[in-house]
C-alpha cells in the first residue's frame, strides 16, 4: 500500500460531537453500553425513507453526505463500506417478527435491510451510484479491509479518481447486552472517563460511523492522507514492536520522527498489556492519545480514530482531555492508528498532514 490517498472530505457521528471533543467538554456515562449523539437526519434524508430506517443506515447515509458536501463533490466512482455486524436492529425486528406471526405472515422489509451491505445499498440508492460497492464484515479488522481495497480500485481501475469509503457500527437493545455473558463488558459501576485506570476484565461499547472521501490526486481541498495500512490477524508482543518498527521505514518515517499515536486501550486487563508495552516502550517519547474511554469500542471504532487522526492534523490542535502523557507537541505532521481487540487483528494505519 505505498501509494497516498488524500483525503478531500470526511464526517463522523459517534458518542461525542465534534464540538465538546476540541472544547475540552467530553462526557462520561455511567452505563457499559451507550448511544451515540443525536443528529439532525432530516437535513439529510426524506421522513418517508428515515422512518423505515436503522440507526446504523441513517448515521452511515449522514456520514456519507457529510463527507461528499465536505469535498464538492456529488457521486463517487466507489463506495466501500466496514461494518462488524451490519444492521443489527432489523435483525432484531425480523426475528421478532417470526416469533409474533408464528413463522406466518412476514413481510421481507426488515430482513432485506438487515444485511450487512444494506449502508452500502442505501448511499448508493440515495447518490444514485452506479459503481463499484462492497461491504467488508471482517469483525475489528472491518475498517481496515475497506480501507485496503480503496487503495487496490486507485491501484487497478484506472477511471477511478474518487472512492467513499467509511465504517459503521450500531448497538441493539437485545443482542448488544450479550457481550455481558462472554465478558466483553465491564460489570458493576462504571465512570467511563476512568475505565483505563481499572483493574477488571471488559470494557464499554457503543455505536457510530465515519465516512472518508478519497483521492489519489491532491486537490485544493486535500488536507491529510492515508499514507499506508496493515491488518495483522495474530501477532505477539515481542514481534509487534518489529512490525511497527517496519511499517514506519517502509513509509519512510522513524519512531521519533512520529508525532503522535493513537491507541486503542479500552481497560480491558486482559489484552491492554499490548498498549501499555508500546507506551513504556516504543512510544515512551510520542504523545500518546486515549479515544475509547470517550466514545466506547465498536467493530469500527478505528474509523472514528482515523476521523480523530486527520481532524487533529486538519486542525493542527490536540484535545487535552484524550492525552496519555504529556509530551509537548507544537504541530502534528504524523498520526499513527494502533488498534486490537481481544488480542486479535492489530491494525496499523498511517496519517500525514499535506
Amino acid at each position: 500500500m505505498s501509494r497516498k490517498m488524500y483525503i478531500n472530505g470526511m464526517a463522523s457521528i459517534a458518542a461525542q460531537t465534534e464540538e465538546d471533543l476540541f472544547a475540552e467538554n467530553l462526557q462520561s456515562f455511567s452505563e457499559n453500553i451507550f448511544p451515540a449523539t443525536s443528529v439532525n437526519y432530516k437535513e439529510y434524508i426524506k421522513p418517508m425513507m428515515l422512518r423505515r430506517m436503522s440507526k446504523t443506515i441513517k448515521m452511515g447515509l449522514v456520514t456519507a453526505k457529510r463527507a461528499l458536501n465536505e469535498a464538492g463533490v456529488d457521486v463517487p466512482d466507489s463506495i466501500i463500506v466496514g461494518t462488524g455486524e451490519g444492521c443489527k436492529q432489523d435483525t432484531e425486528k425480523f426475528l421478532e417478527n417470526i416469533l409474533d406471526e408464528n413463522e406466518s405472515f412476514l413481510t421481507p422489509t426488515a430482513f432485506i435491510q438487515s444485511t450487512h451491505n444494506t449502508v452500502g445499498g442505501q448511499i448508493a440508492l440515495d447518490l444514485k451510484c452506479t459503481g463499484y460497492n462492497m461491504t467488508y464484515t471482517q469483525n475489528s479488522a472491518s475498517f481496515e479491509s475497506a480501507l485496503i481495497d480503496a487503495k487496490l480500485q486507485f491501484t487497478e481501475e484506472m477511471g477511478t479518481r474518487c472512492v467513499l469509503v467509511g465504517g459503521v457500527d450500531e448497538i441493539a437493545r437485545i443482542s448488544t447486552p450479550f457481550y455481558n455473558l462472554d465478558g466483553q463488558l465491564k460489570a458493576g459501576e462504571i465512570n467511563t472517563a476512568k475505565i483505563l485506570q481499572s483493574s477488571s476484565e471488559g470494557t464499554i461499547t457503543s455505536e457510530g460511523a465515519a465516512f472518508f472521501l478519497l483521492s489519489e490526486i491532491r486537490t485544493q481541498d486535500s488536507f491529510a492522507e492515508i499514507s499506508d495500512c496493515m491488518i495483522y490477524r495474530n501477532i505477539s508482543e515481542e514481534k509487534l514492536q518489529e512490525e511497527i518498527s517496519w511499517f514506519l521505514k517502509k513509509n519512510d518515517l522513524k519512531i521519533d520522527e512520529l508525532d503522535v499515536v493513537i491507541l486503542g486501550n479500552n481497560g480491558d486487563t486482559r489484552y491492554d498489556h499490548y498498549y501499555q508495552q508500546l507506551q513504556e516502550d516504543l512510544f515512551k517519547n510520542t504523545l500518546q492519545l486515549g479515544y475509547k474511554n470517550w466514545v466506547g469500542d465498536y467493530n469500527t471504532v478505528t474509523a472514528y480514530a482515523c476521523w480523530l487522526g486527520a481532524e487533529i492534523l486538519k486542525r493542527k490542535e490536540i484535545p487535552q482531555q484524550l492525552k496519555l502523557n504529556n509530551l509537548p507537541l507544537k504541530q502534528p505532521t504524523s498520526i499513527l492508528v494502533y488498534n486490537q481487540y481481544l488480542g486479535k487483528n492489530h491494525s496499523l494505519t498511517l496519517l500525514r498532514s499535506l
